[in-house]
């Protein structure tokens, strides 16, 4: 139990969320909206409620309702019915990373062999492993990696919401795989990141190469009408400081917690908590041509309400998209290097948020310039002080001097909150178990 201040305004005390929620929006509407799974994106939330907007599955028949326990279920229920509209109730954590690594080892995969054949010192750093042969070190890895692929991929179709029961469904080691589909809601879920079990080194990344490794969480590619609310993005049990280092670096076994890429358009993320990860959230994934012919005039994509919390980067990082991040609140740990990555031709919005910095970290490496691109950044406060977070990262890193005026102004936002409130409102409320 505890006073909650919203719209610079004290609501009594009030008990959880769901007491918030009523005092902002009024009794009477949350009255009389319908269960959570039935629930659909509401009007004006987000670049998700452009054009037809976003129902997922809130129209399935009794016969398209699955409540489910295990990863085979799941898959089943994803399948069951094609695009016809569908609700999956997912019913405490489930398991999709299989049984161990060694399950998905190719016939002859040996890691001990793979280390002493791309040795630094024996393979040398001027070229990469990609035209090793199938029956190579590398070739056997691959082959190991397309089973895990396999197995921990799910399929979403067009017209289906995902919904957790209760404060503890979600899923550990799942990339779930929106591609090329409309109408998409995911909701109340904890999603552990996958780890991959077999990353391919490249001795020719950065002058002392590195692990790469595939999987997210989740993946947006090519689709449009995704709803992303009240998840819950985390590394969980295995953050990278557990994972071992080979060759000087450290085995990342890690990719992203949420990528919208290849054309990917209208999506809202509200109400989420992004979380313990490096490389967190990429928008659009490649300044190459054939990358641009895509991905412009698309990639259009709305955060807001949402705690991103001890992540080193990328909260997001940002190609040709108008992006809108207001509401959201930016807490920074060790290791923390920038949340708004600035790409080639994005057209970012960030406006109303609040971010909290450790001793040492500097409020101008909250924009990282990649590309020159102009962005909106206006009424951000950072450590409670009213920031103009161009003007101070330009004063502090006066070699990759930002433009101001993303060129768009968002209308598409349903309430907007004080930027000094957002602390106290996003992190009591946002993240899976906390949805009403």
């Amino acid at each position: 139990m505890r006073t909650q201040r919203c719209h610079g305004r004290v609501i009594a005390t009030v008990v959880g969320c769901t007491a918030l929620v009523l005092a902002v929006t009024g009794t009477a509407q949350a009255a009389h909206r319908p269960a959570p799974d039935r629930q659909v994106l509401p009007a004006n939330d987000g670049w998700a409620a452009a054009g037809t907007g976003t129902t997922g599955g809130a129209a399935a028949d009794a016969a398209h309702v699955h409540t489910v326990t295990d990863w085979a279920g799941f898959k089943a229920a994803l399948a069951d019915g094609g695009s016809a509209p569908k609700i999956i109730k997912v019913q405490g954590t489930i398991d999709a990373d299989g049984p161990d690594c060694a399950s998905f080892e190719a016939p002859g995969y040996d890691f001990d062999t793979y280390l002493k054949t791309y040795d630094p010192a024996v393979w040398g750093r001027d070229k990469n492993l990609d035209g090793e042969p199938d029956n190579s070190p590398e070739g056997l890895r691959r082959a190991s990696q397309a089973a895990q692929d396999a197995y921990i991929k799910a399929n979403v179709p067009a017209n289906t919401t995902i919904i957790g029961i209760g404060k503890d469904a979600g899923f550990k080691g799942a990339s779930l795989q929106i591609k090329g589909v409309d109408n998409v809601i995911v909701r109340n879920l904890t999603l552990e990141s996958p780890l991959d079990c077999f990353p391919q080194w490249d001795p020719t990344d950065t002058a002392d190469g590195n692990w790469n490794s595939e999987y997210d969480s989740a993946v947006i590619y090519g689709s449009t009408h995704v709803w992303m609310d009240h998840d819950t993005f985390t590394d969980g049990a295995h953050p990278d400081s557990t994972l071992p280092y080979y060759y000087g670096r450290i085995f990342e076994q890690h990719d992203g917690e949420l990528d919208i890429v290849k054309g990917a358009d209208y999506v809202t993320a509200s109400w989420n908590v992004f979380e313990d990860h490096d490389k967190t959230i990429l928008i659009g994934n490649s300044d190459s041509a054939s990358t641009a012919a895509v991905d412009r005039g698309h990639l259009k994509v709305t955060f807001h309400h949402n705690l991103f919390s001890n992540l080193v980067e990328r909260a997001p990082r940002v190609r040709f998209g108008q992006v809108d991040s207001y509401n959201n609140h930016f807490v920074a740990g060790d290791g923390y290097s920038y949340s708004y990555g600035i790409g080639m031709e994005s057209q970012l919005v960030a406006e109303h948020n609040a971010f909290t910095l450790p001793d040492g970290a500097k409020a101008g490496s909250i924009l990282k310039k990649w590309k020159e691109a102009p962005l909106t950044a206006d009424d951000n406060y950072v450590n409670g002080e009213l920031t103009d977070l161009i003007a101070v990262h330009n004063a502090q890193v006066p070699t990759e001097i930002l433009q101001s005026g993303a060129g768009w102004t968002p209308t598409l936002r349903t309430r907007v909150d004080p930027a000094r409130a957002v602390p106290g409102i996003v992190d009591h409320c946002a993240g899976a178990g906390k949805l009403r």
